[in-house]
């Protein structure tokens, strides 16, 4: 898929985020990832598969619970 090295990850994997963005909708939040993934602004996932990933909700280190 990718001429580049290293090449972008797979979508199965959990780096797939750091593939290269191929298309970018701005006005409908989106973006098209070179692996397949579509990655939403809320950091939510469409996989190529159709599987959705949710967004994972991160605490900034060292906030209270």
């Amino acid at each position: 898929m990718c001429q580049h090295q290293p090449p972008c990850p797979p979508p199965d994997t959990s780096d797939r985020e750091a593939a290269h963005p191929v298309a970018h909708h701005l006005e409908q939040v989106w973006s098209l990832l070179r692996n397949g993934v579509l990655l939403f602004e809320d950091a939510s996932e469409l996989l190529p598969d159709g599987q959705v990933v949710a967004p994972v909700v991160r605490r900034a280190q060292g906030a209270a619970a």
